[in-house]
């Protein structure tokens, strides 16, 4: 045998030792993977999150007039948005094609270098752009994340371990908010999110691949074509009925608890509600929201019951949010922590999408999707903002009712026609 194929058989025996390794724990669900899997949504929350905290600060600190606060700050935040629907496609075909872990590390490596670089940037035009390569790197982090998760816990401890990643990344606007406030530096919180994303890329050298994809790899199936997803009338049936299913997600997130200082000043004029504040009560709550999910999925045998549910306490908290009930900033901070509690169903919601289809095309969609459904933001801020408050001249709470019927109603029917995956057997792939 040649050096090279002995270098091989010898790689390949590594392989397969550290699977039996890893099999021999799966029935843990604090694993390694899920523990990983953890700490980078808490990070990638972290980074995705803190344009919101800091918002006002920076952007009046690189010169924006407060009248030109909302559009110059929906830019940058549509930017981010935008560079992670992009990522979210980019991603997911590299983790089909060259494994989960490639993505995991490629991706930390983009946002961790476009945090430093946020820390220096001189104006807006510049902030647009490291917030869209910071956008296209958050891409990888949770979809590729949940994917790994998914293929190396049983299907009984899978929503359980999804859970856990999803309530820990929900502490991640806490840890977000809390650094803002003991630094007080815009540009500072932006260097720790870069060391924070430092950290976490040595902590993934220890985590293994997925056996289901190092399995597939064996099979020379194709794997990550776009064309196998969006050229068959089901599979893309199915992708845009869970893009549509999510947007009740950044709905809340990014308008009306992002845009709740607008909000709080039509409705009851306020000049005071501070939206770091608002968020990190929303995503706080959410943390136990994620942990119920978990419980109420496994108590109903149903993702697609547990989602409804959640969409339910959307509703609820957003008629509460447009009612005479909120008048005042203490009001409003405990309505968008109501609606925080939806925002728990977001992990559920990528693992649903996840579980509909196979191997050779998981990592394309779980990564994707989600990212589809970030970066739906504009289209939701262009219906909000350039129709129902430009071209029709309604004010800012009329628009926003409007805007919460339209997404609401859309996601209803996409869940309502998504097919349940409760307890599905994610070995098995797509035919092209």
């Amino acid at each position: 045998m040649t050096r090279m194929g002995q270098g091989k058989q010898a790689d390949h025996t590594r392989t397969i030792m550290k699977l039996r390794h890893a099999t021999r724990h799966k029935h843990s669900v604090l694993s390694l993977v899920v523990i990983v899997a953890a700490l980078g949504n808490f990070v990638d929350i972290y980074d995705l999150i803190l344009f919101s905290i800091l918002k006002k600060h920076s952007m009046m600190d690189l010169g924006t007039k407060d009248a030109d606060l909302l559009m110059e700050s929906s830019k940058v935040l549509n930017a981010q948005m935008v560079g992670m629907l992009l990522g979210g496609l980019l991603w997911g075909v590299l983790g089909d094609k060259r494994g989960r872990l490639a993505v995991l590390f490629g991706s930390i490596l983009l946002y961790s270098t476009a945090n430093f670089l946020n820390a220096y940037v001189q104006d807006v035009d510049q902030y647009v752009w490291c917030r869209f390569f910071a956008g296209l790197g958050l891409a990888g982090e949770l979809g590729t994340g949940i994917t790994l998760v998914s293929e190396s816990l049983p299907r009984e401890k899978r929503t359980t371990g999804i859970a856990i990643i999803a309530g820990m990344g929900a502490l991640g606007v806490t840890g977000a908010f809390l650094t803002y406030r003991l630094v007080k530096d815009w540009r500072l919180c932006y260097q720790i999110g870069g060391m924070l994303g430092i950290g976490l890329l040595a902590l993934r050298f220890r985590v293994i691949e997925s056996r289901l994809f190092v399995q597939l790899k064996a099979k020379h199936v194709p794997r990550g074509k776009l064309s196998m997803l969006f050229a068959d009338r089901r599979r893309l049936a199915t992708y845009l009925l869970c893009v549509s299913a999510g947007l009740p997600n950044w709905l809340c997130t990014g308008i009306l608890i992002s845009q709740s200082d607008r909000f709080a000043k039509a409705i009851y004029g306020s000049d005071s509600l501070d939206v770091g504040k608002a968020s990190m009560m929303a995503f706080s709550v959410a943390a136990l929201g994620d942990l119920f999910v978990g419980l109420i999925s496994q108590w109903l045998r149903s993702r697609k019951k547990a989602i409804l549910l959640y969409f339910l306490v959307a509703i609820l908290g957003m008629c509460i949010y447009f009612s005479p009930l909120v008048r005042s900033d203490l009001s409003m901070y405990i309505v968008c922590a109501f609606l925080g509690l939806h925002s728990g169903a977001w992990a559920v919601f990528i693992t649903l999408a996840a579980e509909q289809y196979g191997t050779n095309l998981r990592a394309t969609a779980s990564t994707s999707i989600p990212n589809m459904v970030r970066g739906s933001l504009p289209l939701m801020n262009l219906l909000f903002i350039q129709l129902f408050q430009v071209k029709w001249g309604w004010g800012i709470a009329p628009a926003g009712i409007a805007t919460c019927v339209v997404v609401m109603s859309l996601a209803f029917t996409a869940l309502h026609l998504l097919k349940e995956t409760y307890g599905r057997d994610l070995n098995y792939v797509e035919a092209e």
